[in-house]
């Protein structure tokens, strides 16, 4: 089989190339340049290029790309770059801004799976002329085949610490018949132990921690906007620069002198409002979802009992679920913590991964 593989300079997606390699499959490599020039030149004089090491987003992008030439060369495959940055400004830098500023909190990266890793990127190799079979990637997650319903089902990785299933949520059906992921049934601990036996330098490269390790400012690109933080009755507590800087749940950084912690509650962007509260006033019983995807099944048209994600680390906890046209109800068993509109919740029975959503209300 031929096969194009996703990759990112990282340990993840060297060992997945690899392990194809080894399997005698016709392995490509490729990367997609998401960093633009005309964002660097814009942004160069205050980006910090130190703090977005470790970054998927960031002006070292130039070193990902020359880590992973080396790698595929190392393991004796051709490799290509395809300029996806256009594409990741208009789809997943100005839903990130626009989210932020309207005092959401957005998940880039399950955008830039859905959009442009598995989207944008095999389209462009295909439109150079490259041909392939199936496109690969180094995530910790499954994809399998269920006759018995003629559908691609997703389901996490085996190590549930690894698991990088709720960032693929919004896969459709045509990219998972399509996908091959091969890590999904290992551990992290056997990825490195692979790489490093196979002489591959990047076997202890840390993982990536965020989409952009710098100053969310330096990409929305705004001039502060002072505001009220003021607590449920409206009484005002202090002073901010912007509610872009603040999300649901944050303690740290409030700059209020009180009798007992305060955290975020909510972001009134009508009134250019932070609302705190205390502990208690953090935990919320339900939220709604909209902008669903369904993926290991069709659709949901009843009440339903499953598992739910609102972060990606987080230990799928037990909820119901009420469809409501083309939103959906979600109802936790256990009060939550700092439930944050524009965030992703994701669904699941046992490891199968139904589907998802983005939060828009909270109750």
């Amino acid at each position: 089989m031929r096969i194009l593989v996703g990759m990112s300079g990282g340990v993840d997606s060297s060992v997945a190339a690899l392990l194809l390699k080894e399997q005698g499959h016709e392995v490509i490599g490729a990367i997609m340049s998401i960093w633009s020039e005309e964002k660097h030149e814009r942004l160069a004089p205050s980006v910090n290029t130190n703090s977005c090491k470790d970054a998927c987003y960031g002006p070292n992008e130039k070193e990902d790309i020359e880590e992973a030439r080396k790698i595929a060369e190392k393991i004796g495959i051709p490799f290509h770059v395809f300029d996806c940055s256009k594409e990741y400004e208009q789809i997943v830098l100005e839903n990130f801004k626009e989210e932020y500023l309207s005092g959401r909190t957005p998940n880039p990266c399950v955008r830039c799976n859905s959009l442009i890793k598995f989207d944008v990127l095999p389209f462009l190799a295909k439109q150079s002329g490259l041909k392939f079979d199936k496109f690969a990637t180094g995530h910790y997650a499954r994809v399998e085949f269920d006759g018995q319903n003629n559908r691609y089902i997703l389901k996490k990785g085996i190590n549930p610490k690894k698991d990088q299933s709720y960032f693929l949520y919004k896969l459709r059906q045509n990219q998972l018949a399509n996908i091959l992921m091969p890590l999904g049934g290992y551990e992290k601990t056997k990825i490195r132990e692979i790489a490093q036996n196979g002489k591959l330098e990047v076997y202890d490269k840390p993982d990536s921690q965020d989409f952009y390790s710098g100053d969310y400012n330096e990409l929305l690109e705004v001039k502060p906007q002072i505001g009220n933080i003021v607590d449920k009755s409206g009484k005002i507590l202090g002073k901010h620069e912007g509610i872009w800087n603040y999300t649901i749940g944050q303690r740290k950084g409030l700059g209020i002198a009180h009798t007992s912690p305060l955290y975020v509650i909510d972001l009134n962007k009508d009134l250019n409002e932070v609302v705190v509260g205390e502990a208690d006033e953090t935990f919320k019983s339900s939220l709604v979802a909209v902008d669903l995807n369904w993926v290991s099944i069709a659709g949901l048209d009843k009440k339903t009992k499953a598992t739910a994600k609102v972060r990606s680390s987080q230990t799928p906890v037990d909820v119901t679920l009420k469809p409501d046209g083309g939103s959906i109800l979600v109802e936790f068993d256990d009060m939550q913590k700092a439930l944050t509109k524009g965030q992703s919740v994701v669904f699941y029975q046992d490891d199968i991964l139904l589907g998802g959503g983005i939060i828009d209300d909270v109750n």
